[in-house]
C-alpha cells in the first residue's frame, strides 16, 4: 500500500474531561498488602493480642492506609 492508498479512520471514543482526569491523577494509590497486613497487626497488638477482630483490624488498616 503506498501513501495515497492509505485510509484514515477516525475513533468515536471521547477522552475523558480534564476534572476526571485530575481527580484519577490525584487521587493515591491503594495500600499495599504489606502495609495493610502490619497496620492491622499493631492494631491487634494494642488491643492485647485478642483474636476474633481481624477482619475488623484489616478494614481499619485500609480506611487509615487510604487517607481521607
Amino acid at each position: 500500500m503506498n501513501a495515497t492508498q492509505r485510509k484514515t479512520v477516525k475513533s468515536n471514543q471521547t477522552s475523558a474531561p480534564l476534572e476526571v482526569k485530575a481527580a484519577a491523577a490525584a487521587k493515591p494509590p491503594a495500600p499495599t498488602a504489606e502495609a495493610t497486613a502490619r497496620r492491622a497487626y499493631e492494631l491487634f497488638l494494642a488491643r492485647g493480642g485478642e483474636h476474633g477482630h481481624d477482619a475488623e483490624d484489616w478494614l481499619r488498616a485500609e480506611a487509615e492506609l487510604s487517607g481521607p
